[in-house]
């Protein structure tokens, strides 16, 4: 699995983290919601349970299948998280009764239409990072400072890709038909692994260009595609660095695949050593940097724990943030093994 690289060349942050119900709290920032309409949002807490448990425990209670429960995202099993689902106004007097250990409904409301994937604006993070001594607490402040001025490299974090990492193999033997799979969630799961993989290799070879040429400010080319706050791509004729600075447009890098813009000149030279024209899903384009918003600290000096509260937009991976602040790569399976030491 390839190195994330990010923007600046500091020395390694030491500190460690855990994904447990404790350390690592997420809570996802819904669209707004009407009040009125025949579905019913509901926001619910989850401890220790995935997404796709916690909905399939309200379908078993309401006797309906999954698929009639909407939500906008997946979020950690290993932590404790907060989200949005939709089911029809109907069941409004039966969710009264429903009671799980790890799950607990927080508010309610109507909406017009039942939540799609994607239909949120993003995540607040709020993770405690243990061994911080006094000087790293002041780096961890200035780094995160500057991710929030200049933004971070949008990479796919380790959970994309299993946690042996090794997902990227099965994707590549199935898309070169000497795997054969039956399952159309799993093939579909494969095929955005190895998108994922491509803008990953992508975004690192930019990263690299931007530390050499352009004292660790994300380098734009021409030929780039943006995408603008009103949501649309485009590719103007001129480098728009003011736009950039000023946060009013993102570069973005491609998820490989059919019916999608690709980059021109200088910047298809290199989105092409990572393309994949003849892959039959639909491709899309993916932000190559973010902006952390809204960022705030609480160090224990007596305790060496720092916690550190973020926001992030959608599809943005909060341990991606932790490594451009720590200045290395951080595995499922590494932190899996430490929450069982403590």
């Amino acid at each position: 699995m390839m190195q994330r690289e990010y923007l600046h060349e500091n020395k390694e942050i030491k500190f460690t983290f855990e994904q447990n119900q404790k350390d690592f709290i997420v809570d996802e920032i819904g669209l707004e919601y009407k009040g009125r309409g025949n579905f019913l949002i509901l926001l619910v807490k989850k401890i220790e349970l995935t997404s796709w448990d916690m909905i399939a425990a309200f379908a078993e209670f309401l006797n309906l299948p999954a698929e009639k429960i909407g939500y906008a995202g997946l979020k950690d099993k290993h932590a404790t998280t907060t989200q949005y689902i939709s089911i029809e106004a109907k069941y409004e007097n039966t969710i009264k009764k429903f009671k799980h250990p790890q799950i607990k409904i927080l508010k309610t409301t109507r909406h017009t239409h039942s939540i799609r994937m994607g239909d949120l604006v993003g995540n607040r993070f709020s993770i405690n990072l243990f061994g911080v001594e006094p000087i790293e607490a002041g780096q961890i402040e200035k780094l995160a400072r500057k991710a929030e001025k200049i933004g971070m490299p949008n990479y796919f974090g380790y959970q994309r890709f299993g946690r042996d990492e090794d997902s990227i193999e099965q994707a590549k033997e199935m898309i070169s038909g000497e795997l054969h799979i039956e399952d159309t969630k799993v093939k579909k799961f494969l095929i955005s692994i190895y998108q994922s993989q491509f803008f990953n290799e992508w975004l690192r070879e930019r990263v690299l260009l931007s530390r050499e040429k352009n004292e660790g400010n994300f380098m734009l080319l021409n030929g780039d595609i943006y995408l603008a706050n009103d949501g649309k791509l485009f590719t103007p004729k001129n480098v728009p660095q003011k736009d950039f600075e000023e946060k009013k447009v993102v570069p973005t890098g491609l998820l490989c695949g059919r019916g999608v813009f690709r980059a021109r000149d200088e910047a298809r030279e290199i989105e092409e050593k990572y393309d994949d024209e003849f892959l039959y899903e639909k491709g899309l384009r993916r932000e190559a940097i973010v902006f952390p918003t809204d960022v705030v600290y609480n160090y224990n000096k007596n305790f060496s724990i720092f916690n550190i509260a973020f926001t992030l937009p959608k599809g943005s991976y909060a341990t991606v943030f932790l490594e451009n602040i720590a200045n290395k790569n951080f595995s499922a399976k590494k932190i899996a093994d430490k929450s069982k030491q403590r």
